[in-house]
């Protein structure tokens, strides 16, 4: 079987064939880091964590590289406004690298918190200045680009094929109807490579055109090819990004070197809370870290894969809570699993193995296989859970051996790919014999509160063992309790 991905480029779902046998070369379009990141950026960046894991699993030599914008991004699509840098540091009197060094390790931070492995490469714009220059300069020769005070453009006019990706042609983005005017452009879709510095701006760099700073798109097409070469394989981001700035990459990229840019562009689809999409312009955002004092890392990265990376996603507290609630009864499962198979060590056992490990790999590697199916790919383990559960109630004993393997595939399918399930829980660290002797003191204690007919402190030590997830059962030999899920 052959990964199959649906290709933006092409419209329709393709069978990937990587330039170079046995490698990928991925790039994805990071963040601007003048902000915390939101659960938007998660859904992506959890989604290409998952797609960049699972060529691992299949044994390509991926090369991740993701980039951090520091400089160039503006405030709308039409080359005006202020950089999003610049505004936060005039907001906040702290200098613009101030800014994007705070918020570049927040993410970092938060990506981190999330269980995503991290790229390989994360270039930063302000670091590809050099480059950015040198790729102007070549499309300003070939007659690709023009300048006008200072600022230079790419005329879409010259590349007939601008649109492709998006569908969107030039000739149909009048003057007004879409963008404001810019009367330094010769058609009102063209779009900037370089921006004249005004006075007081303060990220500027020297150039053939004067001192200025290089257009948000320029940036994606220097560092991609740099270190993944052109083409490669794979070009990925959020579908907000697919017009304009990745139709502009393509334009830029393909009209300076005659090649194709990237085989492969894949977009997720975005976060919406009630219906419209999440973002920091319509403040309906929450913040990574808010959503991290409220719900488990494993929770959220759930709940985002209980989404295809194509399909929008609705947030809200009661959604999380019910995804919580669905990997719950995975660990539940595999917590009872890991503790037979710890009783089966003890024993000696020889049986068959109890179930078709390699039945459950070939579906979820199916549904993988096509387009990235994460929430197929969840289903699956809920059949596997269902038949562990099965097997565990049934009191027939299996051998260690054969239940570690079924643990084996959990951890493969949901830990190395997905990063849903983790290779220990708390639990098996726990010195069970210290708490079990806590434990019995306080049934002590409430046993002796019974007998002298103190209900409510009694009643208060049986609740608020339950709310720590031990429950006591009161029997005619004694008081006993059990541990339940948590």
């Amino acid at each position: 079987m052959a990964v199959i991905l649906y290709n933006t480029l092409t419209r329709k779902k393709e069978e990937f064939v990587p330039i170079t046998r046995g490698h990928v070369g991925i790039y994805v379009c990071g963040p601007t880091v003048y902000n915390d990141a939101h659960i938007g950026h998660a859904k992506s960046y959890i989604s290409f964590d998952v797609i960049v894991r699972y060529f691992r699993f299949l044994d390509y030599k991926v090369l991740y590289v993701q980039n951090i914008t520091d400089v160039g991004h503006l405030t709308d699509d039409a080359d005006q406004g202020e950089d999003k840098i610049e505004k936060q540091s005039r907001l906040t009197s702290l200098q613009p690298m101030q800014i994007a060094e705070t918020y570049m390790r927040s993410y970092f931070e938060d990506m981190d918190s999330l269980g995503l492995v991290r790229p390989d490469i994360s270039p930063r714009a302000s670091g590809h200045i050099p480059e950015q220059i040198e790729l102007i300069e070549r499309l300003v020769k070939a007659g690709y680009a023009y300048e006008v005070n200072g600022s230079v453009y790419f005329d879409v006019a010259k590349y007939r094929e601008y649109g492709k990706l998006s569908g969107r042609r030039a000739e149909e983005l009048q003057a007004g109807a879409r963008i404001d005017v810019n009367e330094e452009k010769r058609h009102p879709a063209d779009f900037a490579l370089w921006k004249k510095a005004e006075p007081g701006h303060i990220m500027r760099w020297k150039s053939p055109w004067g001192e200025g700073f290089p257009g948000w798109h320029i940036e994606c097409s220097v560092m991609s090819t740099k270190y993944l070469g052109q083409p490669f394989d794979i070009h990925g981001g959020g579908i907000e990004n697919q017009f304009p700035h990745h139709e502009c990459e393509i334009a830029q990229s393909e009209s300076s070197s005659g090649k194709p840019f990237a085989r492969y562009w894949l977009h997720n689809n975005m976060v919406t809370v009630n219906g419209v999409k999440m973002g920091k312009s319509l403040d309906n955002f929450v913040t990574i870290k808010d959503a991290l004092k409220k719900h488990h890392s494993l929770d959220i990265r759930f709940f985002v894969l209980t989404s295809h990376y194509r399909s929008t996603l609705d947030y809200s507290e009661e959604a999380i809570e019910a995804a919580a609630k669905g990997l719950q009864r995975l660990h539940t499962t595999l917590k009872g699993l890991r503790t037979e198979i710890a009783k089966a060590e003890r024993e000696e056992r020889s049986s068959p193995s109890p179930i078709d490990v390699e039945m459950y790999r070939k579906q979820f590697i199916a549904a993988m296989d096509d387009d990235f199916n994460t929430p197929q790919a969840i289903a699956v383990l809920f059949d596997l859970s269902k038949e562990v559960n099965g097997v565990l109630t049934s009191g027939i004993a299996y051998t260690a051996e054969s239940l570690r393997s079924v643990d084996a595939l959990y951890r493969d399918l949901g830990g190395t790919v997905l990063g849903i399930i983790p290779d220990t829980f708390e639990e098996e660290h726990r010195d069970t014999s210290i708490e079990d002797k806590l434990v019995q003191i306080l049934i002590d204690l409430r046993t002796e509160l019974r007998s002298q007919k103190f209900w409510a402190l009694s009643d208060k030590i049986r609740n608020d063992l339950a709310s720590l997830g031990i429950t006591l059962e009161d029997r005619k030999e004694g008081t006993a309790f059990r541990r339940t899920p948590s």
